[in-house]
């Protein structure tokens, strides 16, 4: 019964966090001006959440059930190997999506909007929704495997991929909405590039669930910590920094972990 709450659980989460990218494309038809320091602290309260609980709920949990099962030095090689295999997986990912054309390279409103309006945004719009479409499978397969295994989790790791998920919403929603004066159609792309979140988690439900054992599920924790860091690392951080306010993202960093760290807390 708890298995069938929690997969009900994760599920939701799932596509909430993943129709974040339509949150985004509503900011970007109402918003004027682009709040930097809410977005850069923000980006970085996300990946600071992210980080904190990689290392210090998911690694260990994932390092307690393998050496459960393995004993300590086996079980640390699996904990090890899984979590460099997520940061693997996420890296060959990014590296399929055109620089050119990459949705978390820091942009604003302004930005955008400052675009001739052209046939040709279609494309980049559309590029930027197949770009963060990829990006967000495995996502989604994080925060439904984190949500599975412990709810409270699930939910800080949603909210994390949720703040995330806006700015590339309006990355898709403005080019798309100047290229084919839109707003429905605008709205509509932004919100099918976060549908593979969901997507991801049905995959894994489908996939993970039937074969699921205590090593499967460590291996499976511990891949979700190193695609989580690499996500911070790559993408979340250099953003929050790149809308020229670095100290409101450290504090948003610092925020974001002290956050974590207190609700852990109080729910054990």
């Amino acid at each position: 019964m708890l298995m069938t709450n929690n997969l009900h659980i994760a599920l939701l989460l799932t596509l909430g966090a993943g129709l974040a990218t339509g949150v985004g494309s509503i900011i970007a038809f109402v918003a004027r001006h682009t709040n930097k320091r809410l977005l850069s602290f923000s980006l970085g309260l996300s990946g600071g959440v992210m980080v904190y609980v990689s290392f210090m709920e998911l690694m260990r949990q994932a390092d307690t059930a393998l050496i459960e099962v393995w004993g300590e030095q086996t079980g640390n090689l699996f904990t090890v190997g899984s979590f460099f295999a997520g940061m693997l997986i996420i890296g060959l990912i990014d590296r399929l999506v055109p620089e050119v054309e990459n949705p978390h390279e820091a942009r604003t409103v302004e930005d955008l909007q400052a675009r001739p309006k052209s046939p040709k945004l279609m494309r980049m719009g559309l590029m930027a929704a197949l770009a963060i479409a990829i990006h967000n499978f495995p996502e989604g397969i994080a925060t439904f495997a984190s949500a599975m295994d412990d709810p409270t989790l699930g939910i800080a790791i949603a909210v994390a991929v949720a703040i995330h998920n806006i700015p590339e919403g309006i990355a898709v929603s403005v080019p798309i909405y100047y290229a084919t004066g839109s707003r429905s159609k605008a709205f509509l792309w932004s919100l099918l590039s976060g549908v593979a979140e969901p997507l991801g988690a049905l995959m894994a439900w489908w996939l993970l669930t039937p074969l699921m054992t205590p090593t499967l599920m460590g291996c499976l924790l511990a891949g979700v910590a190193g695609i989580m860091v690499f996500i911070s690392i790559d993408e979340l951080l250099p953003a929050a920094r790149e809308y020229g306010e670095a100290h409101t993202a450290i504090y948003g960093v610092v925020t974001g972990m002290a956050v974590m760290a207190v609700s852990l807390l109080v729910v054990a």
